[in-house]
């Protein structure tokens, strides 16, 4: 109480205001949900979603009355969305959802009460209201004292909330990893039974509620109550699949509890706000999780109590992206999170045999973008209890680490282009545009890689002895007569619609 007190204190005057607007036009309104749960977690309210008695048209009038424009947020739903100044408010009328067995959208009915609308809510935790303008509290279901005792339950029971709205299965998940709360056994055993109702609902509310679930302050809780109830099973399959992996004769290192280790430690490699990978940091996270997937697939017991995995960071990085496919991730971070777990065994045997220039230049080129969240990934994947072999491993990679520092000091590492451009290409050679000059500035580009800058004198030098081979300028020869026949199949073809025009032109005035 001492919490919403000091939280509730600092809400914008415009907000009661609101509230002064609803009740004198005989309207009810109130603060509801995560705004009011977060006051009494001691944070400002800093998202306004309220509920009304009033429908979606008075609810529009009343918002124009108090504020500087009024926006329909989803009318067929109730919201309405209003601004005053630098502060947006969303309104939603009383109402109740539910889904149809096979259907992937709500229908919606609106309520008459305050409490029938609480009643809707998916934990008691959100079915709180702050009734405006006269901050009177409304808690039908004790909703405070579940947030008190870091309980998470239902305003009904479990299996009906979950049938009403099966995301709601997920924000049981994500509420774990959000606020730290334990689910209440009726609501484990329900998203255990009605885990497969998550099939009808939309791909992007679920990514919506897993990438919330990954940022949050303790996402391996939510993994592990997904995988231990059968939801990931239908989320993230690949993840639920590592628990197979357990080796009851010890061969190997239990993958699905090494994954969440690494999870952990990736976390807790996080930078502030100013530093280079600022948490939380969905891609690192989410790499981290993802980074083993492709073990189960590529398991082999080789005899003499040896397992391999071999190359499961390629199919590992193959089953990340599909998933992420699978669940409409923009295109952006399905590469970066799918890149940085094709890349995390990169690193291996660095400390075993010593990496010329030119292969640290190349692990600072693959990894292009992603260097800093892959140094991170790279040191949480060290879960050994083996204190020397873990110290060898991080000495290793500090090594590595400062390679790269002084090679980015000795020649801007991050922008590496060969010492001759294309058109210095073909002027040194006499080639038109073609595949030929490709392969010409590929072997520039390979040459700085291995031996770094050259200059221009010793690069034409170097491109003048590679022209020298019979091969090459064999290959390059068939290379720019592909090039000339493509260029006059394209001409003949532009001729052929141009004559083919002046001809329709020529009937048309005819």
């Amino acid at each position: 109480m001492a919490n919403a007190r000091r939280a509730f204190d600092a809400l914008p005057e415009a907000i009661l205001d609101l509230g002064r607007v609803f009740d004198r036009a005989g309207e009810e309104i109130a603060l509801v949900g995560g705004p009011v749960r977060d006051a009494f977690l001691g944070a400002a309210p800093h998202d306004f979603d309220l509920t009304t008695s009033a429908r979606p048209e008075r609810t529009e009038e009343l918002l124009a009355q108090w504020g500087s424009s009024v926006w329909d947020v989803g009318k067929e739903f109730g919201t309405i969305g209003g601004r005053r100044g630098d502060l947006a408010v969303e309104v939603t009328t009383y109402r109740a959802d539910s889904y149809e067995s096979d259907s992937r959208k709500p229908e919606v009915a609106f309520g008459d009460s305050l409490d029938g609308d609480l009643t809707r809510r998916d934990f008691t935790v959100n079915a709180m209201a702050m009734r405006l303008p006269d901050m009177v509290l409304v808690d039908p279901h004790h909703g405070l004292d579940d947030l008190a005792q870091g309980r998470l339950r239902t305003p009904v029971t479990a299996e009906q909330s979950f049938d009403d709205d099966p995301l709601r299965i997920m924000r049981a998940a994500r509420f774990t990893a959000q606020l730290g709360l334990d689910v209440d056994p009726d609501v484990m055993n329900a998203m255990e039974s009605m885990a497969h109702r998550l099939r009808i609902v939309s791909a992007e509310r679920i990514r919506a509620e897993l990438e919330r679930l990954i940022v949050s302050p303790r996402p391996r809780r939510g993994i592990e109550l997904m995988v231990h109830t059968g939801v990931a099973d239908i989320v993230l399959p690949e993840v639920a699949e590592l628990v197979s992996t357990v080796d009851e004769h010890k061969r190997h290192k239990d993958v699905y509890e090494h994954t969440l280790t690494v999870l952990d430690q990736a976390i807790d490699l996080e930078t502030g706000p100013d530093g280079p990978v600022p948490g939380p940091d969905f891609v690192l996270r989410f790499a981290a999780l993802m980074h083993d997937v492709g073990k189960p697939a590529t398991r082999r017991f080789e005899g003499r109590g040896v397992v391999s995995f071999h190359h499961h960071e390629i199919v590992g990085a193959k089953m990340t992206r599909k998933r992420m496919r699978a669940l409409k991730f923009d295109k952006a971070t399905t590469e970066a999170v799918s890149g940085l777990v094709a890349l995390h065994l990169r690193f291996h045997g660095y400390g075993e045999a010593t990496w010329t220039d030119s292969a640290v230049r190349r692990y600072v080129a693959d990894a292009g973008d992603l260097l800093e969240r892959l140094h991170r990934l790279t040191r949480a994947d060290c879960t050994t209890r083996n204190r020397r072999k873990a110290q060898f491993l991080s000495a290793a990679y500090d090594d590595l680490e400062d390679r790269i520092a002084a090679l980015r000091a000795q020649e801007e590492l991050d922008a590496i282009r060969p010492d001759l451009d294309g058109d210095q290409i073909m002027e040194i050679l006499g080639l038109r545009p073609s595949k030929a000059v490709k392969m010409a500035r590929d072997h520039l580009l390979d040459l700085r890689m291995e031996h770094g800058p050259m200059g221009e004198d010793a690069a034409r030098e170097a491109l003048l002895a590679w022209w020298a081979s019979d091969e090459v300028r064999e290959t390059a020869a068939r290379y720019q007569a592909e090039q000339a026949r493509w260029e006059e199949a394209a001409a003949a073809k532009r001729r052929r619609k141009r004559a083919d025009s002046a001809e329709g032109a020529s009937q048309s005035r005819g």
